[in-house]
């Protein structure tokens, strides 16, 4: 990863910049990931808290802990829904959903975690047809 690299939510009103190496890239399968995602599983990259530099919109990102659970969080824009950058309930990291991000992150997934979990229908999906836009 260069020094800097540059992040939006989808309608581009919380932006930031993330500077350094990140630490870890997991996608994690486990059914909280699938239900704040929307999808099979959550790519999050993390590196230590005080990597970001907020450009703009963090007075528009809404925090979600899941009380039950130790380390759950989800955080989003009010106004698009896009997962954005937070910090770790214990502090320890910065998770950065990958899709925030800009750019190549130089860093590709060393763990799929919550791997039980992964939905019934995901295996199957990796073997579907692939079209470079909507299918006719």
């Amino acid at each position: 990863m260069s020094n800097k690299i540059s992040g939006s939510c989808l309608c581009g009103k919380v932006s930031s910049i993330i500077k350094g190496q990140f630490k870890k890239f997991y996608q994690c399968y486990c059914d909280r990931c699938q239900k704040k995602s929307g999808s099979a599983f959550a790519s999050l990259i993390f590196t230590t808290p005080d990597k970001i530099e907020w450009l703009s919109g963090e007075g528009l990102i809404k925090r979600f802990d899941l009380p039950e659970a130790q380390r759950f969080s989800n955080c989003f824009c009010t106004d698009c829904g896009s997962q954005v950058p937070y910090i770790s309930r214990d502090g320890a990291f910065l998770v950065v959903p990958a899709g925030y991000i800009s750019g190549d992150p130089q860093i590709r997934p060393s763990a799929n975690i919550f791997w039980e979990e992964r939905p019934c229908w995901f295996d199957d999906g990796k073997s579907a047809a692939n079209f470079a836009t909507y299918p006719e």
